[in-house]
């Protein structure tokens, strides 16, 4: 596709009192192209419309007006800044494409890559990570739908993620409309549409929202589609028809504990045979019911404040296998003790500590939420007040290191106390020797033991 926009090259718009400077292309679809942009020096990013579908689109303006109005729900969504036209100089110099207009937005900061990636295997990410990404997601929504919004497509094309730290970013929000509204051109994206929008039965709206970001979630923890198992494989093509079959007019969860015909196959649903498995009842019990009589009753459906907490207390109770290193999620383990899902070798006790507003397993990496020293917070994982370290040469030792706020008052095993400081790490003994405990801790009002 030709660039809409000349690269390189410095461009003036209504409204915008400094120029812009045009960068590279950054992609395009059927909607338009994204532009890396410069303004004032402060890097941005610049989405512009193909004619064509402004003219298919005619509440498009509208939607972003408003949008840009109300301002973004929170800081991951890459929401649009200002709408942009440009002016007689300019207009001249871009032709056809100086007659439509686009969007200013935030730029996706580089270590975020495509969640498609990460749904095809391409991207190494830890558990914990995957976990804070669809915590990250569930509470996008929960914060878009708060402002009166709904987002209508939800895809994996729309969602962006950091290996390294489970930050997301949303993008594609030009087809964010308010609750209730009935325009738009774009109804959703097969595999993620709610049923009932798939067969016109209804147009997007917060209900539907519930059931596309369930299956975007599932997508996230599982590598895997939740509709397409050995129903999928009988259908010979997967065109229009057998989409609204697979989908739509007989859709069956892959893991319906009531009804089994549409299993993952041994041989081509490798990963979601894998990773199901991992996450605990209480989370696969959330996409059951979804799924389940939520297919049919939008009321049934999970709603965003249940994922947040599900997915936050599954995080609470990670813990690193001790043979082998890796991450296991189980919360209630089965008769005889848990054992590692990868080595199946058995697990030890995990020791925990007592909170507030419930435990948190000793294990590296794991943290201590503001929500989880006050009850009346939400949950929220970007306020942690302190993180499991494990000793760099004692293997089974670990600290508590201080994430920052006022300094903790701490007690070693003889009784004397001291203060922990910001960045600082006070012992927490020997985590498989509870009785080695250095002592309580207090953070703020709260008595921290294990």
């Amino acid at each position: 596709m030709a660039s809409l926009l000349p690269t390189d090259a410095t461009l003036t718009f209504e409204g915008l009192a400094a120029p812009l400077r045009v960068g590279r292309c950054l992609g395009g679809g059927t909607q338009g192209q994204v532009y890396a942009v410069e303004l004032e020096g402060e890097p941005l990013a610049l989405k512009w419309y193909l004619p064509a579908f402004l003219a298919r689109d005619p509440g498009l303006q509208t939607r972003l007006e408003e949008s840009i109005r109300r301002g973004a729900p929170n800081g991951d969504f890459l929401w649009p800044l200002a709408l942009l036209r440009p002016d007689g100089a300019s207009q001249a110099q871009l032709g056809a494409a100086g007659r439509g207009f686009g969007y200013l937005m935030p730029l996706r900061p580089e270590a975020c890559v495509g969640a498609a990636e990460h749904a095809a295997g391409r991207i190494a990410i830890s558990l914990q990570n995957v976990l804070r990404a669809a915590f990250f997601l569930a509470a996008g929504f929960h914060d878009l739908h708060s402002l009166g919004f709904c987002y209508k497509d939800v895809s994996l094309g729309n969602l962006f993620l950091d290996p390294a730290s489970g930050e997301i970013r949303i993008g594609d929000n030009d087809n964010v409309d308010v609750i209730g509204s009935t325009g738009g051109a774009v109804l959703g994206t097969w595999g993620f549409m709610a049923p009932e929008v798939a067969l016109g039965q209804a147009r997007p709206d917060v209900a539907t929202d519930l059931f596309s970001l369930a299956a975007l979630l599932f997508q996230l923890l599982t590598r895997h589609d939740p509709f397409r198992g050995a129903l999928e494989l009988a259908i010979p093509c997967l065109d229009l028809p057998g989409r609204r079959r697979l989908y739509a007019e007989d859709p069956v969860f892959v893991f319906d504990p009531l009804d089994q015909r549409n299993r993952p196959d041994a041989h081509e649903h490798v990963a979601a045979l894998i990773t199901w498995p991992l996450y605990p009842r209480s989370l696969q019990r959330l996409f059951e019911q979804t799924f389940g009589p939520g297919l049919r009753d939008p009321a049934r459906r999970t709603l965003t404040g249940q994922w947040k907490q599900a997915l936050a207390a599954v995080l609470d109770h990670r813990r690193l296998c001790p043979h082998c290193g890796e991450e296991n999620l189980e919360e209630d383990p089965a008769p005889g003790g848990a054992r590692c899902w990868r080595c199946r070798r058995p697990l030890p006790p995990a020791p925990q500590l007592e909170l507030a507003n419930g435990r948190v397993t000793v294990a590296e990496g794991n943290r201590i939420e503001a929500h989880h020293l006050d009850p009346l917070q939400p949950e929220d994982l970007r306020r942690p007040v302190a993180e499991v370290v494990a000793h760099p040469s004692r293997p089974g030792l670990f600290g508590l290191r201080h994430l920052g706020g006022p300094p903790w008052q701490a007690e070693r095993a003889d009784g004397r106390g001291f203060e922990v400081h910001p960045g600082e790490t006070c012992s927490l003994g020997v985590a498989s020797l509870l009785h080695t405990w250095a002592g309580p801790i207090r953070i703020g009002n709260q008595l921290l033991r294990p």
